[in-house]
């Protein structure tokens, strides 16, 4: 049904779209003066709609795209848009659900043309295969998108602002993940270009959800996605609608009570972990795996497919996943010892760890490419690219991340909470780098936060601590987003905090950067960079990136029994 309604949607918009595909290449290739557009721009209907774009990345061609959604789209006989964009085609809410649908159908293009972009052998294949998956998860969240929208007012659609945001920063960033993935600059430049059109829609769609969402009255009962996964609806904490309350505290209660046990010596029902996946029934509404302490050697992967899954153990010093993948050898950019792509993941008393050592390679432990995924007491270990916190909003509490370079990178909306962030010893020469945010977006609501985390060099790196230049982050992306927010900052830091990126300036000036209540002998900020994007947060700021505003504003927390603090410590 929703592939049904989502090609009656682009069909009654299809001239529309037509138009939009012209207007970014035209904006992008031919870099039009602004007295080359069209007259129609400057109706009185458009400029009262215009400050829709204000925020918007591409702001010309998101003006474009607004001076060209078609007052009288065709009855195409299926579209769960066609009746509002009848009545009222240029009012805020049709003006976005005009954009998102140039987004889907921009992405359909795409990932089209990107198929046909040849074959490869060695790592050129593997990124071939890795860009098919990315661009189909890509198409996945883009119509969750588009379904999420459906025919809502301009108050339901506030109230979900946040989720589609959220969703369309997962789709753009699956596209980036895609380019990112070809060494080969031929290659590369080519399928950046193939996915140019469908990145800027995205990101003009961002903007305009963004500026109707800041300028509305929101709702005052905010009200949680509900999406059809297994069937049948679910709430925002992977419930189905139906159950009553009594029911769902019921089986909270029992959400420690797993499924199936794993075992290495035989004593469980499975003896490896990927084995109790693979048998993990097609309906379900939780389900729990219960895995015995032991060292699993094997290299996991939760599905899309498998949501509202959790694994716990014995301990994160007990119960531990563990394998040898680098970038250097066979590994892709989205290979790890431990992978998640279902949302409403919970991972509690695990380790996990890559054995690839500093070699100089990314060597991913843990890949999150999710929403709502959880960590509580676990450790991942690693050297290079230790966590790939890729996409969706995530929490890790009491967790120990360790690592040399950028080893907590990604796109994610992401807090660390009560953790230790340990630095560990590089290859002779480097330095080391605890973050590499990969926000490509101002219109994104991702970043990193470490909130009441300590920060320490490993023990065997304790001797040679300062002798190494060790540092907070880089700016992955240009508008990278990295927050260090009362925590315990530990003298191997160097003064400076932050570190630009191969000693470029790139993203200097769109990037941000905060520090607030930090304590320990490396937090001082006096000697600080002074970039634009780095700043000294205010009390106020400092509360904006906290659990309750930054990643719970929809309450998916609640619902794991994983103890959290909404707001700051003091």
């Amino acid at each position: 049904m929703k592939k049904k309604a989502v090609a009656g949607i682009l069909a009654s918009l299809l001239v529309i779209i037509v138009c939009a595909g012209a207007i970014i290449a035209l904006v992008h290739s031919t870099k039009k003066a602004r007295s080359d557009i069209p007259t129609s721009i400057h109706t009185s209907k458009f400029m009262r709609s215009r400050n829709l774009c204000s925020t918007a990345l591409h702001k010309e061609s998101c003006e474009l795209m607004l001076s060209n959604v078609s007052p009288k789209p065709k009855s195409s006989g299926d579209s769960r848009f066609e009746a509002s964009l009848a009545q009222s085609p240029s009012t805020h809410t049709e003006i976005f659900k005009s954009f998102i649908v140039f987004t889907l159908k921009e992405l359909e293009i795409a990932a089209k043309r990107a198929a046909d972009i040849g074959s490869g052998k060695g790592r050129t294949g593997a990124a071939l295969n890795d860009c098919q998956k990315l661009l189909t998860d890509a198409l996945k969240y883009a119509e969750d998108a588009v379904d999420l929208v459906g025919d809502r007012d301009l108050e339901s659609l506030t109230a979900e602002a946040d989720n589609i945001v959220h969703m369309l920063t997962a789709s753009m960033t699956y596209m980036y993940t895609c380019v990112d993935g070809f060494e080969n600059s031929k290659l590369n430049s080519e399928m950046n270009s193939i996915l140019n059109n469908a990145t800027v829609t995205s990101s003009n769609a961002l903007g305009v959800i963004n500026s109707i969402s800041s300028s509305a009255v929101k709702s005052k009962s905010h009200q949680g996605t509900s999406r059809k996964l297994l069937g049948y609806d679910l709430d925002r904490h992977g419930y189905p609608t139906w159950l009553s309350t009594g029911e769902r505290k019921l089986l909270q209660a029992a959400s420690s009570q797993p499924n199936v046990v794993v075992a290495l010596d035989g004593s469980g029902d499975y003896k490896t972990i990927n084995d109790a996946i693979k048998n993990i029934p097609a309906s379900y509404t939780k389900y729990v795996i219960y895995v015995k302490a032991g060292v699993y050697e094997e290299m996991v992967m939760i599905p899309r497919d498998k949501p509202n899954l959790t694994i716990y153990g014995d301990g994160m010093d007990k119960t531990i996943v563990t394998g040898s993948i680098s970038d250097r050898g066979s590994a892709t950019k989205l290979q790890s010892v431990f992978a998640i792509d279902g949302q409403n993941f919970i991972a509690k008393d695990m380790g996990f760890r890559n054995t690839a050592g500093a070699i100089g390679y990314p060597a991913v432990t843990v890949r999150t490419s999710a929403e709502y995924i959880s960590f509580y007491n676990c450790k991942i270990d690693g050297y290079q690219d230790t966590l790939y916190a890729h996409t969706g909003r995530q929490f890790f509490r009491d967790c120990t991340i360790s690592g040399t370079i950028d080893f907590i990178f990604g796109n994610s909306a992401v807090v660390f909470q009560n953790c230790k962030i340990v630095v560990n010893t590089p290859q002779p020469g480097a330095q080391n780098v605890i973050t590499a945010n990969g926000r490509t977006d101002p219109n994104m609501k991702t970043g990193f936060v470490l909130h009441n985390c300590e920060i320490m060099a490993d023990k065997d790196f304790e001797a040679n601590r300062l002798n190494t230049a060790n540092y907070l982050g880089r700016p992955w992306k240009e508008y990278a987003r990295t927050m260090i927010i009362e925590s315990t900052i530990g003298d191997l830091i160097h003064q400076d905090g932050w570190m630009s990126w191969k000693n470029t300036n790139f993203g200097l000036n769109t990037l941000t950067y905060g520090e607030y209540g930090n304590k320990g002998s490396g937090a001082a900020i006096a000697k600080r960079v002074t970039w634009p994007g780095y700043h000294v947060l205010s009390k106020s700021d400092a509360e904006q990136y906290c659990v309750g505003s930054f990643i719970n504003d929809n309450k998916w927390l609640d619902s794991t029994g994983i103890p959290s603090t909404a707001g700051l410590m003091t």
